[in-house]
């Protein structure tokens, strides 16, 4: 069961914590994204901790480092601290797993709110408002935003 603390949406994604980083000795945490066509985090890089994609549906556009690479069903791309990346999901809908160590569970959680149900939030783009709050969230925890997401 999902404790409701661990549902979230953020920015235009739903999130669930199914490992909390406070609930085991090496501090991973196991984040699942349940994405709609279109959705791109801003291009960034994470100076703590390596990111882990597992893609359990859907198909997405990665680029780490300028380098483009595919993914789709059952594929994993490692993105190492430091690598400047971004993703953009090109199929109607996506899920994947996230696994890091570090502040990004922390960020996730000051940033998103809770899901007000079990689906996607509405799909409006970010205000200027909400950039600018997102960006001063993950400078505080480790996090650089770089530039517009990919296309």
């Amino acid at each position: 069961m999902t404790k409701t603390a661990n549902n979230l949406w953020f920015m235009t994604a739903h999130l669930i914590i199914h490992l909390e980083q406070q609930d085991n000795a090496d501090g991973l945490s196991i984040i699942e994204h349940r994405m709609a066509k279109g959705f791109a985090p801003p291009l960034h890089v994470h100076h703590d901790e390596n990111e882990t994609f597992f893609i359990l549906d859907g198909d997405f556009r990665f680029q780490r480092d300028g380098a483009v690479l595919h993914a789709g069903r059952g594929d994993t791309i490692y993105l190492p601290k430091g690598s400047v990346h971004g993703f953009r999901v090109l199929s109607e809908q996506a899920r994947c797993l996230t696994m890091t160590h570090g502040r990004f569970e922390d960020m996730v959680r000051a940033a998103a709110r809770p899901a007000a149900m079990d689906g996607l939030p509405e799909q409006l783009p970010p205000t200027l408002e909400q950039q600018q709050a997102l960006a001063s969230i993950c400078a505080a925890h480790g996090i650089d935003l770089l530039g517009p997401p990919i296309d």
